[in-house]
C-alpha cells in the first residue's frame, strides 16, 4: 500500500486556502444538488455529501441552511456543469470542472487565463483521456487495519486505499460506484470527513523548478476564477 499524496506539495501552493472561495464552491454544489433531488438531505445523497464537505472547511451551519433556502427560491440561480479541457506550459494536461450561468462568460475567461499564463484551451476530448474519474473519500483515522478495510471494501468497488500527509484514510473507488462506496462506508460507522469526485491523471510530467512554477501560476489563476470548481493536472 504506501501513502498516497496529492500531486502538488503543499509547501508549493495552498489549493483552496482561501475560505470565500471555497463556501462559493460548495454553495454552487448544494444549488446544483438540491434542483436535481430536492432538499431533504436524507433523500437526496448529493446534499448528504455537499453538507459533509462544507463540515470539512468549517462552512457555518446557517450558510449551508441559507443556500439550501436560495436554491429552493424563485430567484435561484440555475448552473451549468461544464468540463473544460486545455493545455498549461510545456506540455501539461489540464481540466476544469466549472458550474456557471453563464458559458459565453466562462469560457471566454478561462481561454484568457490560458492565454496569458502560457498555455492553451483546447476542445473537449483533447486531454481527458488522459485522466482517470474517480470518487475520493477522506476518512478518519481511527486505528482500522488498512488490509482488513481493503477487502472489505473490494466489493464496493475500491480501487485504491493509503493514507495522506496527515494520517486521514484516503479510498478511491471507481466514479459509477461512488454512491455505492459512500453507503457501504456510512453502514461500517467509518467517519467520513469528505467526499469528492476528482479526476486523476494515468500519466505525469515532470519539470523542472522553473518550469514548474509557471504551471503552478496559471492553475492558480484558473482556480481563482468564480466559476470554477476544481482543476486537475497531470504535473508530477
Amino acid at each position: 500500500m504506501g501513502r498516497i499524496f496529492e500531486v502538488r506539495k503543499s509547501t508549493m501552493f495552498a489549493r483552496w486556502d482561501k475560505m470565500a472561495k471555497a463556501f462559493s464552491r460548495i454553495g454552487k454544489e448544494i444549488a446544483i444538488a438540491v434542483k436535481a433531488s430536492g432538499p431533504d438531505p436524507d433523500n437526496n445523497p448529493a446534499l448528504r455529501r455537499c453538507i459533509l464537505n462544507a463540515k470539512s472547511v468549517n462552512m457555518p451551519k446557517d450558510r449551508v441552511d441559507a443556500a439550501i433556502k436560495r436554491a429552493m427560491g424563485k430567484d435561484k440561480t440555475d448552473y451549468e456543469e461544464v468540463v473544460y479541457e486545455g493545455y498549461a506550459p510545456h506540455g501539461v494536461a489540464v481540466i476544469i470542472d466549472t458550474a456557471t450561468d453563464n458559458t459565453t462568460r466562462t469560457v471566454a475567461n478561462l481561454r484568457m487565463h490560458f492565454t496569458k499564463g502560457g498555455g492553451s484551451l483546447g476542445n473537449s476530448g483533447s486531454v481527458g483521456f488522459l485522466f482517470n474519474r474517480v470518487g475520493e473519500f477522506k476518512v478518519k483515522n481511527a486505528g482500522q487495519n488498512l488490509e482488513e478495510l481493503e477487502l472489505e471494501l473490494i466489493d464496493f468497488g475500491l480501487e485504491e486505499i493509503g493514507e495522506d500527509s496527515e494520517g486521514n484514510i484516503i479510498i478511491r473507488a471507481a466514479f459509477t460506484e461512488f454512491g455505492n462506496m459512500a453507503k457501504a462506508l456510512e453502514e461500517k460507522g467509518l467517519e467520513v470527513i469528505s467526499s469528492e469526485l476528482k479526476r486523476i491523471p494515468a500519466t505525469t510530467v515532470e519539470l523542472n523548478d522553473e518550469q514548474a512554477k509557471e504551471v503552478l501560476e496559471l492553475v492558480d489563476r484558473l482556480e481563482q476564477d468564480d466559476d470554477v470548481q476544481a482543476v486537475f493536472y497531470n504535473l508530477k
